[in-house]
């Protein structure tokens, strides 16, 4: 299915100069995935506070491009310069999972968003994520099946954003999106299971 995922090779290719500049300076995989950790509690900050100053809602959604930028230069600084270590890959994991449930959380304080939506939401995406990890024990390789991946869902936040920032609350019609999203979970943490085992 399709996925943002799909574009990855292209987007990684407008980050490599500034690859070349952050090794260049010592920088390595670790110290990207922490400040990455860190920078997703600093959008949920914002995020949180958005329904009293619209101009965060702009400040997520661009928080958030930086953070798939950030998600894609340590794997690539990892792999370009043989980089890769055991302490990252788990930090890595357990980092996308922490960032994802700090950057989601406010939204439990929307108005007009139903709180039991909002909980599955956040609650899928660490199910999610976590079924891409069972699957490399399965098959050996770490899956990213869309359709509603963590690049996927950060899209989606990112596009809530911006219709925040030009609407004066969440509508209730925004629940129904959050249903399909949800939906969209479910089927993309099945896809990863039954891909990995087919390949297993």
């Amino acid at each position: 299915m399709i996925s943002v995922y799909d574009i990855k090779p292209k987007f990684q290719k407008l980050l490599l100069p500034i690859l070349a500049v952050l090794r260049k300076f010592g920088i390595t995989p670790n110290h990207i995935t922490i400040f990455s950790i860190v920078f997703s509690f600093f959008i949920g900050y914002i995020f949180y506070h958005a329904q009293n100053n619209k101009i965060f809602y702009l400040l997520v959604a661009i928080g958030l491009i930086v953070r798939m930028g950030l998600n894609a230069l340590d794997g690539m600084m990892a792999n370009k310069y043989n980089l890769k270590s055991k302490k990252g890959e788990i930090l890595n994991e357990i980092g996308d999972i922490i960032s994802d449930i700090a950057i989601y959380f406010p939204l439990l304080y929307f108005d007009n968003l139903i709180i039991e939506y909002t909980i599955f939401f956040i609650v899928l995406s660490v199910i999610n994520e976590f079924c891409g990890v069972l699957a490399k024990t399965i098959s050996g390789e770490r899956r990213y099946d869309g359709p509603m991946g963590k690049s996927d869902r950060a899209l989606f936040i990112g596009l809530l954003c911006i219709y925040m920032f030009f609407s004066s609350q969440a509508t209730v019609f925004l629940n129904y999106i959050l249903i399909l999203v949800i939906f969209l979970m479910i089927i993309s943490s099945y896809l990863r299971l039954i891909n990995a085992i087919k390949n297993e």
